[in-house]
């Protein structure tokens, strides 16, 4: 059994609009198909496995950046829109937050009857993951939230994430099932969060006589556990800082949609008509469904697609939000009766920024770049849990 990462995230406490639920699971579902089109189920669950890829994920969808929120509020959309349709996809969801986590074998006993699969193998796996990481491994984090990603071919990921209190942080935990070995000795590539000194770790190496045995707490070398580990740690801070960024890639995205007219690439002709700032959302989310692993170590830069639920970069652009879905659904449509143009196309966005950054320099406008985006927030019919973006005071004037 292979544990592919692990987050530690600021707890956020607050509610998913409507207005955004709804484009999430649009969105959500668009992304999947996508994926599923051009790389299949297994990259599906490889890249749900894959901490910083999700967290890019949760941010190019419009929550919070860096929040606790985006474990529950993403795999919610995401089970919404994927499972009216998981025959056809060949993927389901299961478990979710709170009690919706304890019906996980029940949905997979069940799913198990309709796909062949075998459900009690299932069911062994999603409660092994969660037994490791809420007891075998005791780092203070006690697990709320499980959910179990499967295939029509039994592959798997979960998906859980647990909350400590004292530190007000949660810790999202992900597993993969591409290389099964054991789940109680060694299986995870690494535990890694805030020194917090001693942990039980029953699943070390060093402690197979004490699980043979009398259990003892056992002391590790966090060196030794944070070996070829991927680790995302949140800051505490809610805005979006420039350190917080990769402002090469961020930079060479508004090159290309701001400062670049797609007519000038052959390879954008079919994506004449979208504008430049959905152009820029689009960018983003190609990299979502494009981008190879080592894109996505700063989960912070995919919020400057849709912004933030909080205001934070900047209100979400529902307008262009919609017309980013519009474009990925549309695309979809067209490479399943053949016609993959479209889906290239949106391919070739990510691939032109990309190349764009070997020669961009970044310049010091970043604060100004957030504040141009709150400005013209209420064009884009910007939202946020607490209301609707208003024009500026010079602006309103101008109205009248």
């Amino acid at each position: 059994m292979k544990r592919s990462g692990a987050a530690d995230l600021p707890l956020h406490y607050g509610y998913v609009p409507k207005w955004l639920a709804e484009r999430m699971a649009k969105l959500g579902l668009a992304v999947t198909e996508a994926i599923l089109t051009e790389y299949g189920k297994e990259e599906v669950l490889r890249r749900l496995a894959d901490p910083f890829w999700f967290q890019s994920f949760g941010a190019v969808m419009g929550m919070d950046w860096h929040s606790s929120g985006i474990t529950t509020s993403v795999m919610g959309a995401l089970k919404r829109a994927i499972n009216p349709h998981a025959k056809a996809l060949g993927i389901y969801i299961c478990g979710g937050k709170g009690k919706f986590s304890k019906e996980t074998p029940a949905e997979l006993l069940k799913l198990a009857d309709s796909t062949g699969l075998n459900g009690t193998e299932l069911v062994r796996c999603s409660k092994l993951s969660a037994k490791v990481d809420n007891t075998a491994v005791q780092d203070g984090f006690q697990l709320y939230t499980h959910n179990f990603i499967v295939s029509n071919d039994g592959q798997w990921t979960v998906i859980q994430q647990g909350m400590d209190p004292l530190s007000k942080t949660a810790r999202r935990y992900h597993w993969h099932s591409d290389t099964i070995r054991s789940f109680v000795d060694e299986p995870h590539t690494g535990i890694c969060g805030i020194n917090q000194g001693a942990i039980l770790n029953l699943t070390a190496t060093e402690a197979g006589t004490t699980r043979n045995g009398i259990l003892q707490i056992t002391e590790e070398d966090p060196l030794h556990l944070i070996k070829d580990f991927q680790r995302l740690l949140m800051p505490a801070h809610h805005e979006v800082h420039e350190g917080d960024v990769n402002l090469k890639r961020l930079g060479a995205v508004l090159w290309l949609a701001h400062e670049q007219k797609p007519e000038n690439f052959e390879e954008l002709l079919l994506l004449q008509g979208v504008g430049p700032r959905t152009l820029q959302s689009l960018t983003l989310v190609s990299e979502v469904i494009h981008g190879t692993p080592s894109r996505f170590k700063d989960p912070a830069r995919f919020s400057f697609a849709h912004g933030g639920k909080d205001g934070h970069p900047f209100p979400v652009p529902t307008k262009v939000y919609d017309e980013t879905i519009a474009v990925l659904q549309t695309a979809v449509h067209k490479a399943k009766l053949g016609n993959s143009d479209k889906t290239e196309a949106i391919k070739k966005l990510q691939e032109i920024a990309a190349r764009a950054e070997d020669n961009f320099i970044p310049n010091a406008n970043f604060d100004a770049l957030i504040q141009k985006e709150r400005e013209d927030s209420w064009k884009h019919g910007g939202r946020t849990v607490f209301g609707k973006a208003k024009p500026p005071k010079s602006d309103q004037l101008s109205l009248f």
